[in-house]
Formats: structure tokens, C-alpha cells, sequence
């Protein structure tokens, strides 16, 4: 059967404690403490790593009863590694994750480059490929010129002659690559995200890779913060009492911080919250079924889209890593209300929608199911950050200090890698060598490495650029 060129996914999330209520602050034991990091995800580690490098004393603390924020893999629901949120590894041989090596057995390898699409009971033939895959060139391409010009919603910018295959192109390249609908998204973020060609998987989790870089990093499990008081240094506090510090990097979503179970003391300004609001995260998440015996006729990793006729669609991400785990993929508006609507009524669209392409003879082969409802997890309330219309400046305000003691950092503040786990490491590190220098003894960098990126590295959630007849276009998604 004809293929696609692929490149895949999500940036989603992991099942997350609940966050205790506001606590009142009581007296530090631990004295001399330089930087408080709130966080343990990507951007938390990554901070920490730098911080203990230099020799300063530093505390990290994660709300939830685990590490790694939106990415963690679960090995207990279907007995075999389940990434619960970011599952892609981009640009492997350049990112900063996989840089530092797996170690004890820990596999990292490449992703088949195809995807398939499926029209109703079968495959679509390659002259109806090469038409999908056109279209998408043309209509990234529109998108990339017309940010050239002005930060207009991406759905402003689509060409006006995508025909049947206008909703396949606008999933792919809206919800199942940035969250969110095409019409809620920037031009110039969609263009500004960088793309680099390979991805990779974690045969292990890709959250059993990112933990592994924690390693020797002491972290203070189920210890929120719920105030983070700048009128002198750094007071956090939680509901085991108030960590004092020079300096605190804060890695939570912007969701969370716009919910206000974090205080900020003096609050934060007006041009930190309207950053926040014009960053808010988009909606992804899995529907994960225990596949017994290959129903599907898939390979290992394979990646199928639908032909659709309307917004009601999904993605599948077949026989995880060669286990019987596949994921139906959904997101944007309908994802999200879907979601809304329960665990159940997910698993039970996900079999109704596997059964209109496959045929009913497949809900009988489903086992084991789960659904992440990341959008209702309190310690994250969505996927990954897209920018609205107009308002991709606001990664560069995201990044500025507050106060002169408060550094945000995670996906949302990258400018060119947001969306990826990659992204929140690297600002991660920005935001620990920025702290660095204002304690003394860190060099001021000659320049930012997001100012001229090589290459075009690309997020943990959307496909591949297309080989082939198209390879030589610039990006078809952004992710």
C-alpha cells in the first residue's frame, strides 16, 4: 500500500497529583540556598544540572509525586512502556536529551519515515497521496509566506482550492501538529518553529530517558508551590514551609500560571500576564487501546491519517515500539471536548472510529484502554503552548526576568522549539546560565543561540517533513 513521509507528535502530558490549596508560609530550615527551580520536568532538570555544575546550592521542587512534567512514561497500565505525553524525540542527533547518552540498556532508535492515509474501509493510492501531500506543501508554504508580511491567523493564509482533502490538511497541520485550530494560530509561530529532518523513539519511554538525566539530582516530590513572594530575593512557599533564595526559576505551564494557584507577590504585570493569555496550551491527548494480534495489518510505529470530512477525526499511532499498544490520537476543539466528556466516552469514539475505517470486527480485539485528559490534570490543564494570532513576541516577553529574581522557563519559552521537550531543556539551561550570571562568575554570551538556530529542529508532535518527490520544500508542519 502507498506511504507517507512522516514526523509526528504530540507534546501532551502525564497523569498528575493534585495540587494541595494555598498553604501559609512558615520559617526555611535551609539557609544559603541560591536558586529555587519549581518544576521537575525538562526545563527543571536541565536547570538543575547547570546550577549543580557551577557549584551553587539550589532546591528543586515538583508538585507532583513524580518527575518529568509532560513527559513520563507509565509502565504499569498495559504492562509495557506507555508515554503518557511526549512521545517524539526530535532531531536525535542534535538534541540535548539524547546528546548526553543513554545509559544501563536504554535504546534510542530511528523512526520509520512514512506515514498512511486511510479513505473510509482502505488505503489511499498513490496519485491520491501525492495529491495529500501537495497540498500540504502548499498550504505550509502559504502560511510561511504570509508571516512574512503580517502575524495573521494561519487559517487566513490556507490556499482557497484544498478541495476534500481541506479538513485533512487543516487536522494535520492545526490539532495534531499544534493543539489548535488553524484559525487560533500564529503565522509566524507556525513558521518560526524549527524543523530538522530524523526522529527517533525511546524503545524504554521517551519519559524513562528524560529521568535518567535526573539522576544524582536530589528533588522534593508532592511540595507545590503555592507563593512566590520578589520584594526581597526569592521567597517560595508551600505547604512544607517557605524556601528562601537568591534567585527561583519557575518551569510550570502557562495554563497553570494563568490559573492563579501559583500567587505572585508583587503580582505579576501586565505584560507577563498578557504573555501568559497568548500562550495558553492547546489540547492532544491519547486514547490508548491494548490491540491484540494486529487487527490493523500495521507495522511497528506506523502513523495513519484519515481522509476526513469534517473536524471529527483522529490519528493512529500503531504497535508502539512492536507492542500490541496502539494510540488514537486526538486534539484541537474536538479533542478537547471530547475529553471533556470522560474517559469512556473517549475509548468508546476511539473503537467507533477504528471500526468506520477498519471495520466492526475490530472493537473485539481491544483489551486494556486508557485515555489522558491532560487539559483536566491541575498540574498542567493542557498540551503545549501555541501562540495566538499576532502574538508570537510574547515567547520573547515569557523569557525576560521579573524582578530581576524570577526566570520562566519550559516549552513556551522558545521561541523557534516550543512545543518539544527539547525546547523546554534548552530554555532551561538559557534560564539557569542567566541566573548564573546574575549571582557572579557566568560570562555574558556572545550571542543568543536562538538568533540564527541551524537548521530547523521541529516539535514533539507533528509529522515528519515528506521525503522524496516533495523533499526539497521547506517545512510541512509544524508540531
Amino acid at each position: 500500500m502507498p506511504r507517507i513521509s512522516r514526523r509526528s507528535f504530540l507534546a501532551a502530558s502525564a497523569a498528575l497529583a493534585t495540587r494541595p490549596a494555598l498553604g501559609a508560609i512558615v520559617p526555611s530550615p535551609a539557609p544559603g540556598i541560591d536558586v529555587v527551580i519549581v518544576g521537575a520536568g525538562a526545563a527543571g532538570i536541565a536547570a538543575a544540572r547547570k546550577i549543580a555544575a557551577a557549584g551553587r546550592k539550589f532546591v528543586l521542587i515538583e508538585a507532583a509525586d513524580h518527575i518529568g512534567g509532560r513527559c513520563v512514561t507509565d509502565v504499569s497500565t498495559f504492562g509495557v512502556p506507555y508515554d503518557r505525553g511526549a512521545h517524539w524525540i526530535r532531531a536525535p542527533d542534535l538534541n540535548p536529551i539524547t546528546k548526553l547518552a543513554p545509559r544501563r540498556g536504554i535504546e534510542v532508535y530511528p523512526a520509520p519515515e512514512s506515514q498512511k492515509v486511510r479513505i473510509g474501509r482502505r488505503y489511499a493510492r498513490e496519485g491520491e497521496l501525492e495529491d495529500f501531500l501537495a497540498l500540504r506543501v502548499r498550504a505550509s508554504r502559504a502560511i510561511a509566506e504570509a508571516a512574512r508580511k503580517s502575524d495573521v491567523p494561519c487559517a487566513q493564509a490556507l490556499p482557497n482550492d484544498l478541495g476534500d482533502w481541506r479538513p485533512a490538511v487543516e487536522f494535520v497541520l492545526g490539532p495534531f501538529g499544534c493543539g489548535k485550530e488553524l484559525a487560533q494560530l500564529s503565522a509566524v509561530d507556525f513558521a518560526k518553529s524549527a524543523e530538522r529532518d530524523g526522529d527517533a523513539f525511546c524503545r524504554q519511554g521517551f519519559g524513562t530517558l528524560l529521568a535518567a538525566q535526573a539522576e544524582g539530582i536530589a528533588v522534593e516530590l508532592s511540595t507545590p508551590a503555592t507563593i512566590i513572594d520578589m520584594r526581597r530575593n526569592v521567597a517560595v512557599g508551600t505547604p512544607k514551609g517557605t524556601i528562601n533564595a537568591r534567585a527561583a526559576i519557575v518551569t510550570v505551564s502557562t495554563n497553570v500560571l494563568m490559573s492563579g494557584s501559583i500567587k505572585f507577590t508583587p503580582e505579576l504585570g501586565s505584560r507577563q500576564q498578557d504573555a501568559l493569555g497568548k500562550l495558553s496550551l492547546g489540547s492532544y491527548d491519547h486514547i490508548a487501546l491494548e490491540l491484540v494480534g494486529n487487527p490493523l495489518g500495521l507495522e511497528s510505529d506506523d502513523l495513519v491519517f484519515e481522509k476526513s470530512a469534517n473536524a471529527r477525526t483522529a490519528a493512529i499511532f500503531a504497535n508502539v515500539s512492536g507492542t500490541s499498544l496502539g494510540l488514537i490520537e486526538i486534539a484541537g476543539a474536538f479533542g478537547r471536548d471530547l475529553a471533556a466528556r470522560g474517559e469512556a466516552a473517549m475509548v468508546d469514539f476511539a473503537a467507533d472510529w477504528l471500526a468506520g475505517l477498519y471495520g466492526a470486527e475490530v472493537k473485539k480485539t481491544i483489551k486494556r484502554s486508557h485515555a489522558t485528559r491532560w487539559n483536566e490534570a491541575p498540574l498542567t490543564l493542557g498540551a503545549f503552548s501555541a501562540a495566538a494570532p499576532g502574538a508570537q513576541g510574547a515567547r520573547r516577553i515569557l523569557m525576560e526576568p521579573v524582578q530581576n529574581a524570577v526566570w520562566f522557563a519550559g516549552e513556551a519559552a522558545h521561541e523557534t522549539l516550543w512545543g518539544t521537550v527539547g525546547g523546554a531543556w534548552e530554555s532551561g539551561e538559557r534560564a539557569a546560565d542567566a541566573v548564573l550570571r546574575r549571582l557572579g562568575g557566568q560570562k555574558e554570551p556572545a550571542a543568543e543561540a536562538e538568533a540564527a538556530p541551524k537548521g530547523k529542529p521541529k516539535r514533539d508532535h507533528a509529522p515528519p517533513p515528506i521525503r522524496g518527490r516533495y523533499e526539497a520544500t521547506p517545512r510541512l508542519m509544524r508540531e
